[in-house]
């Protein structure tokens, strides 16, 4: 029992790291806040992390439910699910830009003429994108309704959420420590790793869809 609590907890972990991007969350919000007063950037931040923690603890609560209720089964969702997550870990291979992980060139244009940018594009896209919202979905349908696994998946979110806001805070000295290449690598890795468990993800999904062993 304690291999599946750190099953899901490592699982949960990198899978959140690698959708929300802290690094690429913080390299955006650095850029957007670059003129703001350090009292001004807190606030964005605390602001946006909560939101962003709260729009993706409602998918997570509700998430699967709402699955229900449009007819979509587990194993469409797992394997839906992880072929998206597998598109968002090559284009993190790649160290490519996408609406899934990240803001587009045309929000990050909109978003510099906004004076309140903690909702958008902070809280989402960028912290809560597609990506993370389907992961967080995926990982809570993949407890199987286990309240202790549910609580390690809460936990995780929660930590990853922490883990962005303080790299926020420190997101000029983040980028001058690793440098565009450095932030690549570690993006790269993580980028590995996610399109492994989404490549997982899909056969999970296809062996519980019934579609094999019906052939």
């Amino acid at each position: 029992m304690n291999e599946l609590f750190i099953e899901t907890a490592t699982v949960a972990l990198a899978t959140f790291f690698a959708t929300i991007g802290p690094l690429d969350v913080a390299a955006v919000f650095a850029g957007l806040t670059a003129t703001d007063s350090p009292r001004r950037r807190r606030s964005v931040a605390i602001r946006g992390t909560l939101i962003a923690g709260c729009i993706l603890l409602l998918f997570a609560l509700v998430g699967e439910s709402m699955l229900t209720v449009l007819g979509i089964s587990l194993a469409a969702l797992r394997t839906g699910g992880g072929i998206l997550l597998l598109l968002i870990g090559i284009d993190m291979v790649f160290a490519r830009t996408s609406g899934s992980t990240t803001t587009t060139e045309e929000e990050e244009q909109e978003a510099m003429g906004k004076r309140d940018i903690s909702v958008f594009p902070i809280a989402t896209p960028l912290i809560a994108g597609p990506g993370a919202m389907g992961a967080t979905i995926l990982l809570m349908a993949n407890t199987e309704g286990e309240l202790v696994l549910q609580a390690i998946v809460f936990a995780s979110l929660i930590a990853i959420l922490i883990l962005t806001f303080g790299i926020m805070l420190l997101a000029t000295k983040i980028q001058q420590l690793f440098g565009v290449t450095g932030m690549h690598v570690v993006s790269r890795v993580f980028g590995v790793l996610l399109s492994a468990l989404a490549v997982q993800f899909i056969f999970d999904g296809i062996a519980q869809s019934g579609l094999l062993s019906a052939a």
